[in-house]
């Protein structure tokens, strides 16, 4: 077994402060990063979050944050900053794949996507591997 998988199957076993982040995390926009070719979470995998203005079109970064051992990136955006409109999450995908010793072809993954109702909880998955990629409206 690798020593990738073995240190994946570690951050699953080894109780560690990700369950206290996550319960920490009051985020009402979530996402998940998960290695579908590996069938691991995708760690360490730096992201950004952006919010379109409606007048210019232009992105505004709001934040950026790396993936924990879970996948995860908790505390994108507080409830007083979610407000509606058009957002952009971007992925450094060739800097995940990079780092794990493999190559792929997209090197990053942009997903946008519309909030009308900043009140909901949100949930922005993304299934990966080298050659493809997919997402969906999570819960």
């Amino acid at each position: 077994m690798s020593a990738y998988r073995l240190q994946q199957l570690k951050g699953h076993i080894v109780p560690g402060n990700k369950i206290t982040a996550m319960a920490g995390s009051p985020s009402p926009l979530t996402t998940h990063v998960l290695n579908t070719a590996m069938g691991v979470p995708c760690s360490n995998m730096a992201l950004s979050l952006y919010r379109q203005d409606p007048s210019t079109n232009a992105w505004s970064l709001i934040t950026t944050g790396t993936t924990n051992v879970d996948g995860r990136c908790p505390g994108l955006i507080t409830k007083q900053t979610f407000t509606s409109g058009v957002y952009r999450m971007h992925f450094e995908t060739a800097q995940y794949w990079e780092s794990i010793g493999e190559t792929c072809f997209y090197p990053y993954v942009e997903i946008a996507f519309t909030i009308n109702d900043p009140g909901q909880k949100y949930h922005v998955p993304l299934l990966l591997s080298s050659f493809s990629y997919s997402t969906y409206r999570g819960s």
